[in-house]
């Protein structure tokens, strides 16, 4: 996978996207990530990418100008590969696991992180997705695609050294992740529960569906709303909410 990244700050993402799993599927070629400062694509010679809007208004916008002529380059670099381009933006689609999973079957994935108050509305035409991290604005959506980034990476084939973790995850499986434990079995008179080291992998199943079905309902009642209960998830759940 190709993930280009256009930003005023380039230097943020020095650090974040050299690290960890990120840093790993570079180091084996995985992905490819290359980020740049879309000033320097400015037409003029003060490299202005921003102006007052037309109309009146506070603040300031990012010019259409640097954005297209950075695409453009990055079009010219990979011209026979479809991109899906994305614009950081609180007013996008919030981003959800579901998304982060299509991301990953992508081959180039391009991430516009903008800064002041907004954008010249013509940007959002040369994009394919204006997506949001949360209800909430950020000063630059710098740090948004780094975690769009992240979700997205660790999705991808061999990337994960256990490929198994990122389809158990939680909101992979529509469920929150049922809870984990590991050595020692006691620890400040906290104890593992028994039939988690029984070694009946049947019933170590069916106590891990119902914990997860059980974390969903206290923290997440809304992502069961949409679920798809089988007859054995919905007993559980009368039992669930018959103990809580």
């Amino acid at each position: 996978m190709r993930i280009d990244v256009l930003t005023l700050f380039p230097r943020m993402f020095d650090g974040p996207l050299g690290e960890s799993i990120i840093g790993k599927a570079r180091e084996k070629e995985l992905l490819e990530i290359n980020v740049s400062n879309f000033r320097d694509f400015s037409d003029n010679k003060h490299q202005t990418v921003d102006d007052y809007p037309y109309g009146g208004g506070a603040g300031m916008l990012l010019k259409v100008q640097p954005v297209y002529d950075n695409l453009k380059a990055i079009e010219a670099q990979a011209p026979d590969v479809k991109k899906r381009i994305i614009l950081l933006d609180p007013a996008g689609k919030p981003f959800n696991q579901k998304m982060a999973e299509e991301f990953s079957a992508e081959q180039h994935l391009v991430f516009i992180c903008g800064h002041y108050e907004g954008y010249d509305e013509r940007i959002r035409s040369l994009v394919t997705d204006e997506v949001s991290l949360g209800d909430y604005v950020l000063t630059g959506g710098e740090l948004g695609a780094m975690v769009m980034i992240d979700a997205t990476v660790r999705l991808l084939p061999e990337v994960l050294g256990n490929n198994v973790s990122a389809q158990t995850d939680s909101h992979s499986t529509g469920l929150l992740e049922h809870p984990q434990y590991t050595r020692p079995a006691v620890f400040e008179g906290m104890e593992v529960p028994a039939v988690l080291m029984n070694g009946n992998h049947k019933l170590i199943e069916a106590w891990q569906l119902k914990e997860s079905l059980r974390r969903t309902y206290l923290r997440r009642p809304d992502m069961l709303a949409e679920y798809p209960l089988t007859p054995e998830m919905a007993q559980l759940l009368e039992e669930i909410k018959a103990e809580d």
